[in-house]
Parts: structure tokens; sequence; C-alpha cells
């Protein structure tokens, strides 16, 4: 856009022309002073009529024509006038960009809330009313952790706790319907709560649970017979070579199985809160140790170097045997899937952040694309080796599971070439010291 050309050099030579005049006059006349000061407070009073005309026509709002004038105050009032016509475009043209913007996100199928830094409603769309009981806009302006009083949602957005990809949650308006919630930051420190209806993802995960926990508890019968049967013909026909191979491989193969379904049970009592056991204080130290002493004899004449890290008069606030079953996982995963000779170090102490337990190995390593799958059921990072080393699968669910019953999480690090390490992070809370055995240990 070209601008406007410069008034200035010919409003100059305007006001020369008429002064120069008017002085003329006034010198031939005998008046030259008077001429000036006539001519200064004539330009005076101009200038000051047009002030009052530009002040009035901006109190009033500059929404009539802006007043007629020439030369200099003309350019000035059309100046205005056009640059508030294209503010009030540019204003028009934004309000009917966010209205399709509400219109769009009113249409959506999820629950949409724009929140502040405060977490204070500032806009939400009418899917929210329907599955948040949000009103808006009478809900304007409050925190939104004071309409949705889940505990679970309280601890999601409280900024200490733990960062958390997704919450999974019944509806505060009908608890038959179930929510994945997301909170996503964006612009100047504000957010975005997205609540999405997963109802129908809930009940068929409800359905494969107790599918799963109900085959798992229909075979554990038979396949304890199974193997017990197998384990009896397999001493009866010790002396009977051609029977005694195939019944050795049916004796070890429903071994695996009955090992696969104790799994699978476990892991079904995790998922769906059942049988809750009583959490405790207790000191991890001797299962720890022995742990290790078990590991070592898994390993037998591989040789592992496995080295245990306890700090003294540490507890925990837990179930001992979910505990003990995270743990033991592991440490037997560091002796089923590392060499002969490597060096496995065990390690429990507190941390600025809380309760740390790691299970480290000097092994081959694992690829850095399979870490995100591996707390997956039946995930195997190298199917082969892991059916020659008995396992199910299912190891690291478990763990993952335990730890979330226990307000911990699991975090895998590891590299090809350069070992692994898995550290159960817990939090503070869960933590005390026992003084006692801390002052014995020391006197040791």
């Amino acid at each position: 856009m070209q601008p406007p050309p410069n008034p200035w050099p010919r409003l100059v030579a305007r006001h020369l022309l008429i002064a120069l005049t008017v002085l003329a006059i006034g010198g031939a006349l005998g008046y030259l002073l008077e001429a000036a000061i006539a001519l200064l407070g004539a330009l005076l009073a101009w200038n000051l009529w047009q002030l009052y005309r530009l002040e009035n026509w901006i109190r009033r709002g500059g929404r009539s024509e802006p007043p007629d004038a020439p030369g200099l105050w003309g350019e000035i009032f059309t100046g205005l006038h056009q640059r508030r016509q294209r503010r009030l475009r540019r204003v028009a043209g934004l309000r009917r960009l966010l209205d399709r913007y509400r219109e769009s996100a009113s249409a959506l199928p999820d629950a949409v809330v724009v929140l502040n830094p405060d977490y204070r409603i500032e806009w939400a769309n009418q899917t929210a009313a329907r599955l948040l009981g949000l009103d808006w806009p009478a809900d304007e302006g409050r925190r939104i952790t004071h309409l949705v009083r889940h505990p679970e949602f309280m601890r999601f957005m409280d900024p200490d706790s733990p960062p958390r990809d997704a919450l999974n949650l019944p509806s505060p308006v009908n608890a038959d319907l179930w929510l994945e919630v997301r909170l996503v930051p964006y612009g100047d420190h504000q957010f975005l709560l997205l609540a999405r209806d997963t109802t129908h993802l809930h009940r068929l995960e409800v359905m494969r649970r107790d599918f799963i926990a109900n085959v798992s508890h229909e075979l554990r019968t038979p396949l304890t017979v199974l193997y017990g049967v197998a384990e009896t013909l397999e001493d009866e026909l010790e002396d009977q070579p051609e029977l005694f191979d195939s019944v050795k491989l049916l004796r070890e193969q429903s071994e695996r199985m009955k090992l696969l379904v104790d799994d699978l049970l476990m892991l079904s009592r995790l998922e769906t809160g059942s049988e809750r056991a009583e959490q405790d204080w207790f000191n991890p130290g001797n299962l720890l140790r022995n742990l290790v002493h078990e590991a070592e004899l898994l390993s037998g004449e591989r040789g592992h170097r496995i080295e245990l890290e306890n700090e003294p008069g540490l507890e925990i606030l837990g179930t001992e045997n979910e505990l003990r079953s995270a743990f033991a996982n592991l440490v037997f995963n560091a002796v089923k899937y590392t060499p002969p000779g490597t060096r496995i170090r065990v390690q429990w102490k507190a941390t600025p952040q809380g309760g740390h337990l790691a299970v480290i190995d000097d092994g081959p390593g694992i690829a850095g694309h399979h870490l995100e799958r591996l707390t997956e059921r039946f995930y195997r990072v190298d199917s082969g080796r892991t059916q020659d080393r008995g396992g199910t699968g299912l190891g690291l669910a478990i763990v993952k599971h335990v730890l979330l019953r226990h307000d911990g999480q699991l975090h895998i690090d590891s590299e090809l070439g350069r070992g692994s390490r898995f550290a159960c992070q817990f939090p503070a809370e869960r933590l005390r010291r026992a003084v006692g055995e801390a002052e014995i240990a020391r006197s040791d």
C-alpha cells in the first residue's frame, strides 16, 4: 500500500503566502506589529477550533463521519477515520474467526475446556457440560478442581505430582461413563483440558480382563493335575528312554503353562484391584538379600556377579508380597537375559524424589525402539531367547501394576552395548527412617 503524499510542503507554502500578504498590507498601512499579532492570534484560534472539533469527535466515539476541514487538519481527520475503519474491520475479522473456532470446538464430540495458568475456566464447549458437568459461561473464572472433585483428577492436576499423559476416571455426571482426560499446555502458560468418552473401550477392557481371569482360573486346576501326573510318570519311566523324553517334555511344557497361568491370575488381580492387601511399613533389606541369594542360585554356573547396595534403616509403606514379586521380576530378568559373568547391581536408597530401587546390569542392552513397549503384556524383545529362558512375557507388566498400586513409577534406561537400568521410584511420603536399625548398622 503506497503511503499518502506529504502535505507539509504545500501547507508551509500556503501559510507563508498568507503571512507575507498580511504583513505586507500591515506594513504598507503602518500597522506591521498589529498585523503580526492579529496573524498569530488568528492562527492560534483556528488551531484551537480544530482541536476542539477533533476532541469532540473522538469523545463521541468517532463513529460518525469526521468533521470537514481544509489542509492538514482535513488530512488528520481523514487519517484517523480510515485507521479506525481498518481496526474495526480487523476486529470484526478476528471476532468471526473466534466464532468459527468456538463453533468448531462446540461441535467436537470431546469436551474442550480452556484454562488460564491458575486452572480457572475461560471457555468450555457444550460437550464439557455433558461429560464433566461444567456450565459455561456460569462457571467462567472458577477453578476446574473446585468443580471436578475426583481424587485422581485432583492429583492429575496437581503440578507437584508426577506428570501423566492421560487419566482414566468415571464421569462426575454419570458414573457409567468413563473418560480419558488430557491436559495440553499451549500459548503463554495456557492449558487445554480435553476429555474423551472411552466407555466402550473401558467395557471391552473389563470384558478382556474378566475373560483372562476366568480362563486362567479354569485352566489352573487341570494344569496342576497334568503337571503332577507328568512329574509322577517322569519318575516312573526313568528307565525307559523312549518314553522318558516325551514325558519330560510334557512336564516342562505343563510347568511353563502353569507359570503363565499364575502370572495371568496375578496380573488380573493387580489390574482389577481385587484382594487389595493391607499395606504396612517394612524394611526391604532382608527381602533384597534373599532375592540376591536366589538370583545367585538361578545363575548357577553362569557366574553372574550380583551386588547389593542397601541403605540401612530405610523402610517403605506397602504390601511386602506384591513388592517382592515386582523386585524379583527385575532381579531374575537381569540374570536370565544377560551373558554369563555379567555384573548386576541391586540398589535400594533414598533420593530427593523419594525411594529408589534400581537393578543395573552390564549386559548387551536393549534397542531404544523397544523401551516404550517393554511393559506391554507378552511383548518380547527376542522371542526365541525368551522361550529358551522360560519367560512368560508378563513380568514387567506385573512390575508396572504393582508400582501403580504403590504410587510408584518404572523408569527404563538402556542402550545397545551399554547395559540396562530398571528403576522403581516411590514417593517420599511412602518412606521413613527406622532410627534404631540405622544406628545399629552404623555402629556395626
